[in-house]
């Protein structure tokens, strides 16, 4: 069996983890490092905060230790989740289980890579453009992130409280599904009567493999009505505007701890700086989006234009361009395997729902996961 201990998926770890009993007692969890864990530092992977100790659990690690589960440890995330590589200054490089020296995504790499390499069997992530499905694709697992609002967030370090969202990441839809009963809402929406496709992709340039994944995953939908959605900008214009709105709130938290951030994150924050915001086309984004779904509507798409790159390149500005719709509307989305590359590297295609639709996508995604193949396991 491959040894997974290098990827740098964990950087603290419970000594004292223990199984308790309830319907997760043989779950293992890690956590993403941004959400506290009693007894373990919360530090958002910044400098500044490497020192703090959580004094007790946030709230939804609360909800799965009383579940039975047996919290591993934090996880190792992107710099204070702003970015989607999980390549640390502070904390280290995590790596792609299925190809090392490749990206697992981010911000949530650490939990995407320590789901798909097995060692845990559940992670928590967050998402404010994408952090739980951008690494579930990289990866090829599963990813939820749930309706605004839907999982408590008490102890969790918000990058923008706007669109952050805390969600489950695991190697399996009944996982996936498990997880949810114990820190969803409950919420139960109406069935699905119409599918929604993006009108040409919005023009973001895929890979093959992905429109192939993309392609399979429409063929084996149920037989619905199907049409297109219109969006009021281009995503990278979207994409850009929501990434100014959360720089703008990770500055206003740093405040005086701006200084210690590393030089990579120090320039996007220059960038967002020189970058005007753009609230109008935010919010005709959101206006868009909800109306063309209504109450019964479910959008397709992929998840991410590509597969995983290498850590030493150049990160593709459009990673986000699919994932940043469903944070700005506070609606759940669900992202699935959907095939490998060329290369043997996952792509993944997701589903976006209505307000409170979490157990009809992941119904939906067993559905899809037939035609799609699922999760396979990394053999690097």
């Amino acid at each position: 069996m491959t040894d997974f201990a290098d990827l740098g998926a964990f950087v603290d770890m419970d000594p004292a983890a223990a199984f308790g009993t309830g319907v997760l007692g043989d779950v293992t969890v890690g956590v993403k490092s941004n959400i506290a864990v009693a007894g373990l530092p919360r530090t958002g992977g910044m400098a500044h905060l490497r020192g703090r100790i959580a004094p007790a659990d946030g709230k939804v690690v609360a909800q799965l230790r009383a579940a039975g589960a047996k919290i591993l440890g934090t996880l190792n995330m992107h710099e204070a989740a702003l970015g989607a590589t999980t390549d640390n200054a502070f904390y280290g490089r995590t790596h792609n289980p299925h190809h090392r020296g490749f990206s697992p995504g981010g911000s949530s790499g650490g939990s995407g890579a320590a789901v798909a390499a097995g060692l845990c069997d559940l992670a928590l992530g967050t998402d404010t453009l994408g952090s739980v499905r951008i690494p579930a694709a990289y990866c090829g697992v599963y990813g939820l992130k749930p309706t605004a609002g839907a999982i408590a967030e008490e102890g969790m370090l918000y990058l923008d409280a706007r669109f952050d969202s805390i969600g489950p990441l695991a190697r399996d839809l009944s996982m996936i599904e498990r997880a949810w009963g114990v820190i969803g809402n409950g919420a139960v929406s109406a069935p699905f009567a119409r599918v929604l496709t993006l009108a040409s992709l919005g023009g973001v340039q895929c890979q093959p493999a992905v429109i192939e994944g993309y392609e399979r995953a429409l063929g084996a939908l149920p037989a619905l009505p199907l049409s297109e959605m219109s969006l009021p900008g281009d995503p990278t214009a979207i994409r850009t505007a929501a990434l100014v709105h959360a720089g703008r709130a990770l500055i206003a938290y740093l405040g005086e701890n701006r200084a210690t951030v590393s030089p990579e994150l120090a320039i996007i924050l220059d960038a967002v700086d020189s970058l005007s915001e753009n609230e109008p086309l935010l919010a005709a984004t959101r206006t868009a989006v909800l109306d063309a779904f209504g109450a019964d509507g479910v959008l397709i798409m992929p998840t991410t234009p590509h597969a995983a790159f290498p850590h030493d390149t150049r990160a593709p500005a459009s990673q986000a361009d699919f994932t940043t719709l469903a944070n700005i509307a506070g609606l759940p989305a669900i992202a699935l395997p959907a095939g490998r590359d060329h290369d043997g590297l996952p792509v993944s295609v997701q589903l976006v729902g209505p307000a409170g639709s979490e157990t009809r996508l992941i119904a939906l995604a067993r559905i899809l996961d037939a035609a799609l193949g699922g999760y396979a396991p990394p053999v690097s």
